[in-house]
């Protein structure tokens, strides 16, 4: 049984049990959150949806907030004494699916 979720823009395949992380929701560690956005949906059968589906939900559970890795950003012009360097870390929250209704 899964499930293909959206949330923060992109698409995620889930099981239960899965621990997956996703865009930065605003939320705390321990709440349950509840995703109302289900593209497809396997039980006994497959169903799509045009574009979700009905009544089909995928709740999860918080696990915690955080950044990931830092990645280097270097930007330069030749010829013109230019270079920037600077980093950035991606916020996340890394939930764990529960349960998948449908």
């Amino acid at each position: 049984m899964f499930a293909v979720i959206e949330t923060g823009g992109k698409q995620y395949k889930v099981n239960e049990g899965d621990v997956i992380f996703i865009e930065k929701l605003d939320v705390e560690a321990g709440e349950k959150v509840t995703f109302d956005k289900v593209l497809a949906l396997s039980t006994d059968k497959f169903v799509a949806g045009a574009p979700y589906v009905e009544g089909a939900s995928v709740t999860a559970n918080v696990v915690k907030n955080g950044k990931g890795k830092k990645i280097q950003i270097l930007k330069y012009k030749s010829k013109k004494d230019s270079k920037t360097k600077i980093g950035h870390r991606q916020p996340y929250t890394k939930v764990q699916i529960e349960k998948i209704v449908g």
